[in-house]
């Protein structure tokens, strides 16, 4: 006698699937330049920052100590937001390698976002975009 099993087997299926399309948006931080904007997505996660209302980039070896409002960790990567330990403000976090340098955005003052790209050459480029955008400003 076979058992008609069609239906655990489809809702397993697309489990596996909605994992594997979640973990496809988060594996990476996909930053982007447009019209006077800076963009960082992973996933659900993103922030769009006006270029004239960063006021400094920074590099960064380690991130302070945070305490995770909604996010994940995972190997050497941090995702989500953050509540910074010292000010109790909002923080961004978007770090593909938590080994690598990060960059410490400051907009608006006092809204922070740290970034970085498994590729260290990726993070060092957004530097030197960020940095010459700035000089312009002034």
């Amino acid at each position: 006698m076979k058992k008609k099993n069609w239906f655990w087997n489809l809702v397993i299926i697309l489990t596996v699937v909605g994992c594997i399309f979640a973990f496809a948006l988060h594996y990476k931080n996909w930053p982007k330049f447009e019209e006077g904007n800076f963009q960082v997505a992973s996933g659900i996660y993103k922030q769009r920052i006006p270029i004239i209302e960063i006021d400094e980039v920074t590099w960064l070896n380690k991130l302070p100590a945070m305490q995770r409002m909604n996010g994940f960790s995972w190997l050497a990567k941090e995702k989500g937001v953050f509540v910074d330990s010292l000010t109790q403000t909002k923080v961004y976090v978007f770090v593909d390698d938590l080994r690598q340098p990060k960059l410490r955005i400051t907009h608006q003052d006092s809204l922070l976002l740290y970034l970085n790209l498994a590729d260290s050459a990726g993070t060092q480029e957004i530097y030197e975009k960020l940095t010459l955008a700035l000089e312009q400003k002034d």
